[in-house]
């Protein structure tokens, strides 16, 4: 049976949601996948970002990251987005990366992807489950099977325990209040192995 070819979509500011994306593409590499890396689209103009240092230096350290298309869509079988809400729902580039995805959705060719999804905020109650359950929203016109890690690691009650999938503080120091590194991992290799019998049961 061919590789599962996975891709790992992210919207990072300042840089949270790419380390999680990072982690989720070595987990999907250690479980045999074909895996591409992959932003969205930015959509805030160059002088906010210019007045933000960490969101700069997020930029510039992504800037070699290919953006995400809808042929790279088209390619994977499976998916797992990485993304930071806004007001408990996604953050508009995300959004607008989904929302121009009507094309290659009239045809068909988004139905029965495998995803899952992750998020962050910088409160433990600042939407991470509103946000991803929005994203599975979309997902479910997608036609896409939806691949909740729910409770089947001991590695997501160490990461705080959300079912819908890996969730993160960002603390006011920058840095991830919660250790999820082996939960993303978990989450990666479970979507992988879910498109793998998927694929072997339509082969």
């Amino acid at each position: 049976m061919d590789k599962v070819k996975f891709a790992v979509i992210y919207y990072s500011m300042t840089g949270t949601n790419y380390q999680l994306a990072q982690w989720a593409a070595e987990g999907a590499n250690q479980a045999g996948a074909e895996v591409r890396l992959l932003k969205v689209h930015e959509l805030a103009p160059d002088a906010a970002i210019n007045n933000n240092p960490v969101w700069k230096a997020t930029v510039e350290a992504t800037k070699d990251i290919k953006e995400a298309s809808s042929d790279d869509l088209d390619w994977a079988e499976a998916i797992i987005f990485s993304v930071p809400t806004r007001f408990g729902n996604l953050a508009s580039q995300m959004k607008q990366f989904i929302d121009l995805q009507g094309g290659i959705w009239a045809q068909g060719k988004l139905m029965n992807k495998v995803v899952s999804a992750m998020s962050s905020a910088q409160n433990s109650h600042g939407g991470q489950e509103a946000t991803i359950k929005s994203l599975y929203t979309s997902m479910m016109h997608w036609g896409a099977i939806i691949a909740a890690p729910g409770y089947t690691d001991a590695s997501i009650f160490k990461a705080g325990g959300n079912p819908y999938g890996t969730s993160v503080t960002q603390g006011q120091d920058g840095k991830m209040v919660e250790d999820v590194k082996d939960a993303v991992i978990h989450q990666a290799k479970r979507t992988v192995e879910i498109a793998k019998w998927l694929k072997k049961g339509k082969e």
